[in-house]
């Protein structure tokens, strides 16, 4: 052990003339650790709830999606097959978007309608794994007597218009024909053969899904068009990269393709910010405790003037005494960081295994709170705790270099 560690250690663990310092030190490690404790359970329920909302996102949403700006494609398998030949592309179903009036006796709903090709959607949209009544294959096979076409409805929809599996529902479509008074809407009757929940309110409660076929035929297409294609791929951070290697394969006007960051960026800025907004209120508890060193050793200081001074007398260099109050200070912080780390590590893992805090249903889309630790996170709340602890250090600790042995013990 050297002489400055030394030195700290005994600074830091004897018992002192002056108790209220030691008060402050047990205030500056309590400071420090519940900073670094609330960072980490902050963050991490952050990054689960943003997590959770993104998975649920694209659940519903693809990843990529090439479409026109000139309307409809026609020839679309083609880029099907160009699609799932990009590296990182999982799979590729074409897919129409429409908007559509739904309604019931007992009430009736605007709704996005959205075709689908159910031997190749499940590999891409997560609505397969979303339903609660019936299966994705019954968009093909059909559920109930033969004749009007199959929809696939959120539960929070199904609720409102009063419907389950099997039940009949009327859809107003923008196809229609013009007669002497004017342009008529059609109207067209289908059948419920399946309910989904994803979880989210705005999709349980605003989206079907028909096959393609069926939803050519609702909308009045002339041949086989679709919107357009989307795609599921391997890593949802590089999305933006597949996308543009994919944009040189299909070539450029009319054609184009958008990632899912790009779709839904207004969110995840929003949430980015509220991130960040946070994090900074949160590193102003770790300041208070970095503050409350910078008392503490300023006080210590003016307690050991007379040792620093019989040290500096003895031989001790400057640089020495400089050291000796700035490894206390950092000793103060790496304690302090370390029960931060401890009590926050302990606190995210009950969380995350127990599910003690539970969220209204309804409001929320999920029924607790979610914790996702990152250890990127995690480097930066440890490194930026004790880089904060140890500039605390510096003017205390430079004080106590510059004192002058004789004015020290002038009045001892």
């Amino acid at each position: 052990m050297s002489f400055e560690s030394f030195i700290s250690l005994r600074y830091l663990l004897a018992r002192r003339k002056q108790a209220f310092i030691s008060v402050i030190s047990l205030m500056s490690v309590l400071g420090v650790a519940i900073g670094v404790a609330a960072l980490i359970v902050v963050l991490g329920v952050m990054n689960g709830m943003s997590k959770d909302l993104r998975d649920k996102i694209l659940g519903v949403n693809a990843h990529l999606i090439i479409g026109s700006l000139e309307g409809p494609i026609a020839d679309y398998r083609p880029l099907v097959e160009q699609a799932v030949e990009v590296p990182g592309v999982l799979g590729a179903t074409p897919f129409i978007y429409a908007e559509v009036m739904v309604s019931t006796r007992q009430g009736s709903k605007g709704v996005v309608l959205r075709g689908i090709d159910p031997a190749s959607a499940g590999g891409v949209l997560s609505v397969g794994r979303d339903m609660i009544e019936g299966s994705l294959q019954d968009l093909a096979d059909g559920f109930g007597p033969p004749g009007p076409p199959g929809l696939l409805i959120g539960q929070e929809l199904a609720n409102r218009l009063g419907a389950r599996r099997g039940s009949l529902i009327h859809v107003l479509t923008p196809s229609g024909r013009s007669t002497a008074a004017g342009f008529t809407p059609e109207v067209i009757t289908a059948r419920v053969v399946g309910v989904f929940k994803t979880g989210m309110w705005e999709y349980d409660s605003s989206l079907a899904y028909a096959s393609l076929a069926e939803t050519q035929r609702l909308m009045g297409f002339s041949g086989d068009l679709v919107t357009g294609v989307e795609m599921r791929v391997a890593d949802v951070d590089r999305a933006d990269a597949v996308g543009r290697d994919l944009a040189t394969r299909i070539g450029g006007y009319p054609l184009y393709v958008r990632d899912w960051k790009e779709m839904n960026r207004s969110l995840y800025e929003a949430l980015a910010l509220e991130k960040a907004g946070i994090t900074v209120i949160l590193v102003m508890i770790v300041l208070v405790g970095t503050f409350s060193i910078v008392t503490s050793l300023v006080m210590l200081v003016m307690e050991k003037t007379r040792d620093i001074a019989i040290l500096m007398s003895m031989g001790a260099r400057r640089r020495s005494i400089r050291n000796i109050f700035m490894l206390q200070g950092t000793l103060i912080g790496a304690v302090g960081t370390g029960l931060g780390f401890t009590l926050g590590l302990s606190l995210c893992l009950l969380l995350k295994k127990y599910q003690f805090i539970r969220l209204p249903k309804g409001i929320y889309s999920l029924d607790y709170l979610p914790v996702l630790l990152n250890w990127a996170d995690l480097v930066a709340i440890g490194a930026g705790a004790m880089l904060l602890c140890f500039l605390a250090t510096i003017y205390p600790a430079r004080q106590a270099a510059r004192l002058m042995p004789a004015e020290a013990l002038r009045y001892e």
